[in-house]
């Protein structure tokens, strides 16, 4: 087997482990089937993690990491700040359609954290995460566009995370693509709604109503 550096060697497992949970679900996935999904043998995985919670939180991280990748190339500036939201959330939802069932996943990391007391800190530093994210995001576009919140950062972070953590269920469940369409829509008017006076040339439409024929 050739060498590896061990960060290298954790992403490979992580990615295996990724999946396997995909498949098989987080309370079937064994630590000899992640090595045997990565190719490696029971050892190394060892070496690499010394703990489930070690491993989960890996996976927790690596699975935000492959939609922010996406949505943080896909969100830089354009003329408006509504166009400019807008690419970011569709870029996350193409994500949410490509892969349903790595999203599908971080439901049920949740769920299992939830229910075990030793693993719930992860439960909690998952949605930490998620906050995180959007707080990063959103000082971005700031540092860019220039304008200004009439909420603090961190509520807006919030809820950013909670709708789409809401509208990704709710699509996982019910699978209707122009719904959720919709609803990105009525998100991002909100979102650039909620920009002050001086940034409102960059918000959404003045009569976004219009858009709905109310």
């Amino acid at each position: 087997m050739a060498r590896m550096p061990s960060a290298e060697r954790r992403r490979q497992l992580t990615e295996a482990a990724i999946r396997a949970m995909t498949r098989d679900g987080v309370a079937a996935t064994t630590t000899r089937s992640i090595a045997a999904e990565a190719g490696v043998s029971l050892s190394v995985f060892h070496y690499c993690f010394d703990s489930k919670q070690a491993l989960l939180e890996s996976v927790i991280a690596a699975i935000t990491d492959h939609s922010v990748t996406l949505v943080r190339e896909a969100i830089q500036p354009k003329a408006t700040l509504h166009e400019t939201v807008r690419a970011g959330f569709q870029a996350y939802w193409d994500h949410v359609s490509a892969h349903p069932g790595e999203h599908m996943l971080t439901y049920e990391l949740t769920q299992y954290a939830l229910r075990r007391p030793d693993f719930a800190h992860l439960a909690r530093r998952q949605y930490g995460r998620y906050c995180d994210t959007y707080t990063e995001l959103i000082e971005q576009l700031r540092h860019h566009m220039a304008f200004e919140l009439r909420v603090p950062v961190s509520v807006l972070a919030r809820y950013l995370a909670a709708m789409t953590d809401g509208l990704t269920l709710n699509h996982l469940v019910l699978g209707d693509d122009r719904i959720s369409a919709d609803i990105l829509d009525v998100i991002t008017d909100h979102v650039a709604g909620l920009v002050g006076d001086d940034g409102a040339s960059a918000g959404a439409p003045a009569d976004a109503s219009a858009r709905y024929g109310a």
